[in-house]
């Protein structure tokens, strides 16, 4: 199922990151010299198809790819305009950082990089976790949308 999110009406993310700053986790775009140290992680900790979504988000200018690391260790990450335009994912914390913030520091800040691109709805598109994205950014569900843009694709 996909989903649908307002990004002209984003929760505030700053109380997140600077709860994620104390426990020294920061959050920002990715970088160019990283791509390969981020792709490799979201192939390994994830899956091989959202590792190529991962690569599309770093051939974007600019990177449409947000990182959460600490000490120079990733702990999640979260693409957009990766397999289509206007759609965010996708989106991962390892499994140890879930529940602290990251996710939503992650979610929030992309989408809120989605809107300064011009955006004013974003797709999230083949969601798991529906309740989750419903709490954090008000997502709502798109009626008779699975499956999708994923219809018919090679597994």
């Amino acid at each position: 199922m996909d989903l649908l999110v307002k990004l002209y009406d984003l929760p505030d993310p700053a109380p997140v990151l600077k709860k994620l700053r104390k426990r020294g986790i920061d959050v920002r775009r990715a970088l160019a010299p990283e791509k390969n140290l981020v792709v490799d992680w979201v192939r390994g900790s994830f899956s091989k198809a959202w590792a190529c979504e991962t690569e599309v988000a770093f051939s974007r200018l600019p990177i449409t790819c947000f990182i959460a690391v600490d000490d120079g260790t990733v702990l999640g990450f979260a693409c957009y305009d990766a397999t289509c335009k206007n759609f965010f994912g996708p989106t991962g914390v390892e499994p140890d950082y879930r529940r602290g913030g990251v996710g939503a520091a992650l979610l929030i800040t992309s989408l809120l990089a989605m809107a300064a691109d011009g955006y004013a709805y974003a797709i999230i598109g083949g969601v798991g976790p529906v309740d989750y994205y419903k709490k954090i950014v008000d997502a709502i569900e798109i009626p008779r949308s699975t499956p999708g843009i994923y219809r018919g694709m090679l597994a």
